[in-house]
């Protein structure tokens, strides 16, 4: 069975070069035999079941000793030519997003975007509590959302991390 694994590791930094822990993550997954796809603001690895598992403790340390502060993942079935679907149903990554948000709309009672600078600082912090930034080009689609930039949204989760 081939799973894939997407991982991210914090502190998220919004511009210029990533972060040393991130490339530590990425260079121990491609060490491991895995396929990688490095991205801003994470990583996903692809392999076979048990060269995926024996890697993932690999992974952790190698972002953890660089600095890292935390380090998200969430591993899946991979499925040949779907990527970005998660396993147990055709459940598109951005769906799960626009649900996520959806939810915190609900919640704050207005869009996104309708928020004053408190409200979407409050949006990011309840949409990482609930894993939004592990999904891969999340960042770019909040940012969106609150009709802010990528870097206002790093910013918001830089502030949340301190």
């Amino acid at each position: 069975m081939r799973l894939e694994a997407e991982f991210t590791s914090e502190p998220f930094r919004g511009e210029g070069s990533p972060p040393e822990h991130a490339i530590a993550a990425r260079d121990a997954a491609t060490e491991a035999g895995l396929e990688t796809d490095f991205g801003p603001l994470g990583t996903l690895a692809r392999g076979e079941a048990k060269e995926l598992y024996d890697a993932l403790p690999a992974i952790a340390k190698a972002a953890l000793d660089a600095g890292a502060t935390q380090v998200t993942l969430q591993v899946r079935q991979a499925e040949p030519g779907r990527a970005g679907v998660k396993s147990g149903g055709p459940v598109a990554l951005n769906d799960a997003l626009d649900r996520l948000i959806a939810d915190v709309e609900r919640e704050l009672g207005a869009k996104l975007g309708e928020l004053d600078r408190a409200g979407k600082q409050r949006a990011v912090r309840l949409l990482r509590e609930r894993g939004a930034f592990g999904l891969r080009k999340s960042v770019s689609s909040v940012a969106d959302a609150l009709g802010v930039t990528r870097f206002t949204v790093y910013n918001y989760l830089n502030r949340e991390a301190d």
